[in-house]
């Protein structure tokens, strides 16, 4: 309960006569529609004291932990220790799966463009129920090659899987590859080493990086060695795993 008697006391203090002698630093913060303090008491005192701060802000709450706070903190921040710290952005850790139809312009030359889009249209199907199947998720289409997502290596490998088991009846191969994914940029590095690593399958395979080979272990999915290779833009080599059928 707030007591009148105080509020009075603080009502009566003039502190006009020292604000020129305060030398140290200061930041003062207002809102513009404060109930309780009118702004212009804030502006005068940042004119009286020497190299004062002052922010006004929208609003009309009086103290500055309630109401929209998030500005305050970062101004308050700033001015304390010269900087606002960074924004973490969300990061996540997903498999991202990169899918390729193998010898697909010499297929379109032995059957015509016609035919081949029919064949096209229903390995784009096929592709994508599996992918919804396996709790995937479809990014783009490239050319005749997906790039997809998921939450889980396992469920990524098995849907690789099952495309290139179900693509067998469209007379076609598929080749893909598959990588880690530590933060949300799907334009960077991960998908461009998931795009090289599934060129360098053969038809029908399923390659994954000995990350990916490492976190599904214990998943009954069984791996052929492939050995360590050197990809564009990348340092050091990447070990290879070829995932069994």
């Amino acid at each position: 309960m707030r007591q009148p008697w105080k509020s009075a006391w603080n009502s009566e203090i003039d502190v006009r006569p020292i604000l020129p002698t305060i030398r140290v630093p200061t930041f003062i913060i207002h809102r513009q529609g404060d109930v309780r303090v009118n702004v212009e008491t804030g502006r005068f005192m940042a004119r009286q004291i020497p190299n004062a701060k002052y922010l006004e802000l929208p609003g009309n709450d009086h103290l500055l932990w309630t109401g929209e706070t998030e500005r305050v903190l970062d101004e308050v921040e700033e001015f304390l220790t010269g900087s606002r710290s960074a924004i973490e952005s969300d990061r996540v850790l997903a498999t991202v799966l990169f899918t390729d139809i193998v010898n697909s312009t010499k297929r379109v030359e032995t059957i015509g463009d016609r035919a081949w889009h029919d064949v096209l249209d229903r390995h784009n199907a096929l592709v994508r129920r599996e992918i919804s199947r396996h709790r995937g998720h479809e990014v783009r289409t490239m050319g005749d090659g997906f790039l997809a997502t998921f939450d889980g290596p396992a469920r990524s490998i098995r849907c690789a899987l099952a495309i290139n088991e179900g693509v067998e009846a469209l007379g076609l191969q598929v080749r893909a590859g598959e990588v880690e994914m530590t933060d949300d940029d799907l334009s960077g590095i991960a998908v461009h080493i998931a795009s090289r690593v599934a060129t360098m399958a053969k038809p029908g395979q399923v390659l994954v990086s000995n990350t990916v080979h490492d976190l599904v272990a214990g998943s009954n999915i069984r791996f052929h060695d492939e050995g360590s290779h050197s990809l564009k833009g990348l340092t050091e080599s990447v070990r290879l795993f070829a995932a069994e059928r």
